[in-house]
């Protein structure tokens, strides 16, 4: 019988592979053998496209079993899977309250200034801020600099080094003050840049490589035809072949990251982007669905079955690549989904679970000193806790704004509450959510796509592709992997 890929050990994750053994007879024990009744434990059954496979999960946990289809009724009336759920039920318990509710803060999204040199149609930040608002000047950021370094250091382990990211508007419109920053704080800070290129120069990329900043780009499509579709200048022009230059000078280079803003002027092309990808040598990117957090991402969203159609068909070209060469092109946001069933503790994103990492394991800070939970959040000015030159940073994080967003779980949500998929979805993003409804009390609005996006990472592991679509030294550092 085949087995899928193994999961990490008992320390992270329960085994989940498809062995014999959960049937047969067992001793009577009302906690065992009453599955899905009384104090038994329950699981739900998923559906994963698999012509072998489905899933047995616990969802409250997020334990989860790949069994044989033609088995799964004997492994859910058999004694073994129950007791072996039993017997690590705390520490999974345990391991997902840990993930979700006590990290620290570790890192910070920096946005130097309200204005863009670019009109993306999906931008998460209003329109007129982007046109005509103000930067920080230097001796502000440095300032603000000094604040973080000073809350960071009362609440981190010593040692650890925050992360601290100058996004977007494009930051590169204050550049004088990020390089000085860089410059003051690169000893403290683990500093990264996003921008869209443009300002992007060789001076620029040699001061970046020099403090070993990372570098996040924007690409949206595999030719300016698609691409140009949604990011352009004001003016109307497009981007991608000034793009492709910066990124044909940054491969290789370890800090370099590419992001993909799906859209429905991108996602039949996604397939394609990933074949442009790996052709340039690209290692590691996103395609990441535009939020709907200000009108215009609303109305660029993609049609939920095609972008599933389109994103899996992405992934699949990806292995394929790498099965023909021997060369990795990990589509970040869809390891992430993966690392959440094999190993919690080892997410590297926290969009995808419940509550998200909003002001809780990161928060973010605008160009007049605002601080909100996270970067989507700028534009709402309702969910700005207070202002990093007025407040403490302590004080910010426990205000109404941010205590909104830290303790929306998935468990308050309908239909979120009853989903088996819900501690690998997270019911993202709360920005979003709360732009689209008017409060945070939904699900969220490509629900459909993050469901079917579960069931194919359960199809990958049932197909034994895992690996292929997970960085290089995953399973470093977790226990030794055993099979049920």
């Amino acid at each position: 019988m085949k087995s899928p890929a193994p999961s990490p050990g008992p320390s992270l994750q329960p085994l989940n592979g498809g062995g014999k053994g959960a049937g047969g007879e067992a001793d009577y024990n009302p906690s065992v053998n009453q599955v899905n009744a009384g104090y038994g434990p329950h699981f739900d059954v998923l559906e994963v496209g698999h012509p072998d496979y489905v899933a047995l999960i616990n969802a409250d946990t997020a334990f989860w079993v790949l069994s044989p289809r033609a088995e799964a009724l004997d492994y859910l009336l058999g004694g073994e899977l129950p007791k072996s759920y039993l017997a690590k039920e705390a520490k999974l318990a345990a391991d997902l309250e840990t993930v979700r509710f006590k990290l620290l803060p570790s890192a910070v999204y920096f946005n130097p200034t309200e204005r863009c040199n670019l009109d993306c149609g999906y931008c998460y930040l209003p329109r007129e801020a982007r046109r005509g608002g103000h930067d920080m000047d230097p001796a502000r950021l440095l300032e603000a600099l000094a604040k973080l370094k000073d809350f960071f250091a009362s609440t981190l382990p010593e040692g650890a080094r925050p992360q601290l990211v100058f996004h977007g508007s494009e930051p590169l419109l204050a550049k004088a003050a990020v390089f000085q920053g860089i410059e003051k704080y690169g000893d403290y800070f683990r500093f990264g840049v996003q921008t869209n290129t443009v300002l992007l120069d060789k001076e620029a990329i040699d001061f970046l490589k020099a403090h070993g900043a990372g570098i996040g780009i924007s690409l949206d499509g595999p030719t300016p035809q698609v691409a140009d579709r949604t990011r352009r200048t004001w003016g109307g022009r497009g981007v991608f072949v000034q793009t492709v230059k910066v990124l044909e000078e940054l491969v290789g280079y370890p800090g370099l990251n590419i992001s993909t803003t799906v859209t429905k002027e991108n996602v039949r092309s996604l397939p394609e982007l990933v074949e442009f990808f790996h052709a340039k040598g690209v290692t590691n990117a996103l395609l990441n669905p535009v939020r709907g957090t200000q009108l215009g991402g609303r109305n660029l969203m993609a049609d939920q079955g095609e972008l599933a159609h389109f994103f899996f068909k992405a992934l699949d070209r990806s292995y394929e690549l790498c099965e023909k060469t021997g060369r990795k092109l990990v589509i970040g946001n869809f390891a992430n989904l993966l690392l959440g069933l094999v190993a919690p503790g080892a997410r590297r994103l926290m969009c995808d679970i419940s509550p998200c990492g909003g002001g809780r394991c990161f928060f973010a800070i605008g160009a007049g000193g605002e601080v909100a939970p996270c970067s989507e959040f700028l534009g709402l000015p309702e969910f700005h806790g207070g202002n990093l030159f007025e407040n403490s940073v302590k004080d910010l994080m426990g205000t109404r704004a941010f205590v909104q967003v830290t303790t929306r779980t998935v468990e308050q949500l309908e239909p979120c509450k009853h989903c088996a998929v819900r501690h690998f979805c997270g019911a993202p993003c709360p920005a979003e959510v709360y732009a689209i409804n008017g409060n945070l009390n939904a699900p969220a609005p490509m629900c459909e796509f993050y469901a079917a996006q579960a069931r194919y990472a359960f199809k990958v592991i049932a197909d034994g592709r895992l690996d292929a679509l997970l960085w290089d030294g995953w399973k470093d550092g977790l226990e030794e992997i055993v099979v049920m």
